[in-house]
């Protein structure tokens, strides 16, 4: 008889299942109910990442999955174990990150019963998920697992909750269903644009001062090459989003930087004065419109591409309107544009290489900055190095200074904003790409909200330099009581830190201290000489501030500039 005719045990199912869908990597953290699983995994080989919190190993299956492409998987245990996954589900949903999220759960028979780490981990999440499974049968585990991953990364991709019973698990001799998806309900948007895409092509053509708009849609999509064609066969400036880092690599003449709350002089005067305003896979987000969408490119015809239909003059009412994958609907543009005659728009690019010029990014170079260290990281690590930030003040320099080339190279939490993020996104981009560099640049607020998963990093011998912005404070919330709070600081100084060196050696970890402005080349030259993680402490001024700085309530244009 057939090892498939004798059946299997549902944790052999489903791991199994995972194969086929190309899953080399689960990161993890086991429990009580998930023992059928994890003493099936033995046998499996698919390779399990211990973390140290479930919070980081749902962040390392997000950082896995930005610096590949690919669907990241994390496995978290009932009750606890699969609350505490919530905050990185929450994170991929609003960054649009593919995510298969795997959670055990108490046996079918208990479920509603208020057994013990029982609670409704479906229910909790549904608002921050793509789709949920609650697994009752072991012969529907091909089928429910082919579907989420197909779910988790078509269209608009995002995450996607299966939970496991643990006797769906342990259930033996089981001869599963068809894997064939039942998937009636679930639909990719995209359109025939034919009539769109010329007047798009015909938009520009009448425009005297266009700009594009790049976002996360444009990674996701791997479009930066065909955003490259197009930006150079238009002549358009183009400005990114945070989550568009790297769709333009920092230096190519086309790119004015960042737009928003933190963006470049240039570039949010760039949106604010344009007459077409080309936006591929953005939301339209506050962070870079501050505030309402009616006062945002006020002078523009606002183009509007994007997978999600929903997106579409959510915020900003828009012109032209065309759902579909930028990648594809980029190229169709490129292809469009001959019928046309693009205008000459020197006189535009004029005006931004004069504001570029006036209103260039700048800083103090006869002292420890964090922007000086921001350059002198990109001059060492290089722009191929992939860099994953948490989030505050350092994220924000890291996105005005450090030289990314490839969009798969940058991984931040940029929609929810999640404190803690950065380390263990460095673990899983650093199991994702072994032979490549991964940088993580952190706070020292940040840092501790995740630093258990140094032990993750020692355990594996995961070679990632950290660079700890350390100013003893939490340096964003002051700066903004600062700025406009009349200096009334109000909880914001860690004055219990440890000595992150120590701590860092502790684990077994290189740990260099940083306190002047002439040790930090000689520090980062010695952490990538050193084969092994190290972590490089640097002591800067809490009163350093991020800018440019659009204040709260304002149009983008105006901005503190120093």
């Amino acid at each position: 008889m057939s090892e498939e005719k004798k059946g299997l045990m549902g944790a052999t199912i489903l791991l199994n299942a995972l194969q086929q869908e190309g899953v080399e990597v689960i990161f993890g953290y086991p429990g009580g109910v998930l023992l059928p699983l994890y003493d099936a995994l033995l046998d499996s080989p698919i390779r399990h990442v211990l973390g140290r919190h479930e919070q980081g190993v749902v962040f390392a299956a997000d950082g896995y999955s930005r610096v590949t492409g690919k669907v990241g998987v994390c496995l978290g245990t009932s009750g606890p174990g699969a609350t505490n996954l919530v905050t990185g589900i929450a994170n991929a949903f609003l960054d649009s990150i593919p995510l298969v999220v795997l959670t055990g759960q108490v046996p079918t028979s208990s479920i509603g019963s208020d057994s013990f780490q029982e609670v409704d981990i479906v229910g909790i999440t549904m608002p921050v998920t793509k789709h949920s499974y609650l697994v009752k049968d072991p012969r529907d585990l091909p089928r429910i697992i082919k579907e989420a991953f197909y779910i988790a990364r078509t269209g608009r991709p995002g995450p996607v909750l299966i939970d496991l019973p643990k006797d769906v698990l342990a259930e033996e001799n089981v001869v599963p269903f068809s894997n064939e998806m039942k998937l009636k309900g679930y639909k990719i948007f995209g359109r025939d644009n034919n009539g769109q895409i010329e007047e798009v092509a015909r938009a520009l053509s009448e425009a005297s001062k266009p700009v594009f708009y790049a976002g996360g849609g444009v990674v996701t999509a791997g479009a930066e090459g065909v955003l490259k064609q197009f930006a150079e066969k238009t002549g358009a400036p183009v400005v990114t989003t945070l989550m568009g880092i790297g769709s333009l690599p920092l230096g190519h003449p086309n790119l004015l930087g960042m737009v928003g709350l933190h963006g470049t002089v240039t570039a949010n005067y760039a949106v604010n004065d344009c007459d077409l305003l080309i936006a591929v896979g953005v939301r339209f987000d506050d962070r870079v419109t501050n505030g309402p969408g009616d006062r945002f490119a006020t002078n523009a015809k606002v183009i509007h591409i994007d997978i999600d239909p929903v997106e579409i003059s959510k915020v900003v009412k828009t012109d032209i309107q065309i759902v579909g994958d930028a990648r594809k609907v980029l190229a169709e543009i490129i292809e469009a544009l001959p019928k046309f005659v693009l205008p000459e728009i020197t006189d535009w690019w004029d005006q931004l290489r004069e504001w570029k010029e006036n209103h260039a990014l700048d800083y103090d170079k006869d002292r420890l900055t964090p922007q000086m260290v921001m350059q002198c990281l990109g001059e060492i690590a290089g722009g191929e190095t992939i860099i994953t930030t948490d989030v505050g003040q350092h994220q924000m320099w890291v996105a005005q200074y450090y030289p990314t080339v490839n969009p798969r190279n940058y991984a931040s939490s940029c929609g929810l904003g999640a404190m803690g993020y950065g380390l263990p996104a460095a673990v899983g981009a650093q199991i994702a790409r072994p032979e490549d560099r991964v940088v993580l640049v952190t706070g020292d607020g940040s840092f501790q909200m995740s630093i258990q998963e140094l032990g993750t990093i020692a355990q594996n011998n995961l070679p990632i330099k950290i660079v700890l912005i350390n100013n003893g404070v939490l340096g964003m919330v002051r700066q903004m009581q600062k700025l406009f709070y009349g200096e009334r600081y109000s909880q914001i100084q860690l004055q219990g830190n440890p000595d992150f060196v120590k701590v860092a050696e502790a684990y077994g970890i290189r740990g260099i201290h940083v306190n002047s402005l002439e040790q930090v080349r000689s520090a980062f030259e010695e952490a990538f000489k050193h084969p092994g993680a190290v972590l490089v402490d640097i002591k800067i001024s809490e009163d350093e501030n991020v800018l440019p700085m659009v204040s709260p309530g304002k149009v983008i244009t105006e901005m503190i500039v120093r």
